[in-house]
């Protein structure tokens, strides 16, 4: 069963904020509306009291590089919270799993004895499936994912024009 989303019903592209945009640069050259941006705090924001353990250490380390690409602001606070907490979710039901599987050298821990006796499947993968695919959706949102990554990465460094006045105006 798959989930509702929204950005589905949406024709063209997605919007995405301004910064992103000149991360990745502009090979159409047309000019970027500059609509509401919220303003970047000048440290990275805190993680919520919510978040703990996996989820806290996530936060502190993935906020400082997506606060220095203008990439994370207050705004931005409660979707980096859903991705740390996927990726806890994500962490724990592998480690579980891990741990099963150590002790089922057959099926390593794939299939499971319910109460009535018979096998079913293992709830831990199905729990470690839902988190990934949440951790990715949170992820692409912020360039995590290689395939972001490399559209922003065309806009970033090395960039090497074709002009005649070479990389001067780079």
């Amino acid at each position: 069963m798959s989930r509702f989303n929204l950005a589905d019903l949406m024709p063209g592209p997605r919007p995405m904020p301004v910064a992103l945009k000149l991360l990745r640069g502009n090979p159409g050259k047309r000019p970027l509306k500059r609509g509401f941006e919220p303003p970047q705090p000048p440290l990275p924001p805190d993680p919520p009291e919510f978040l703990a353990g996996d989820a806290r250490e996530e936060w502190l380390r993935v906020a400082p590089g997506l606060h220095l690409f203008g990439l994370l602001t207050e705004g931005d606070v409660m979707p980096l919270a859903g991705y740390c907490a996927s990726f806890a979710r994500w962490k724990t039901a592998l480690e579980t799993f891990d741990r099963v599987a150590a002790g089922d050298p057959v099926m390593h821990g794939l299939l499971v004895k319910w109460s009535e006796g018979q096998p079913r499947s293992n709830p831990l993968v199905r729990i470690a499936a839902e988190a990934a695919a949440d951790m990715l959706r949170f992820a692409s949102e912020f360039g995590f994912t290689p395939a972001a990554r490399s559209r922003i990465a065309a806009g970033v460094g090395g960039q090497t024009s074709n002009s005649k006045f070479g990389d001067l105006l780079l």
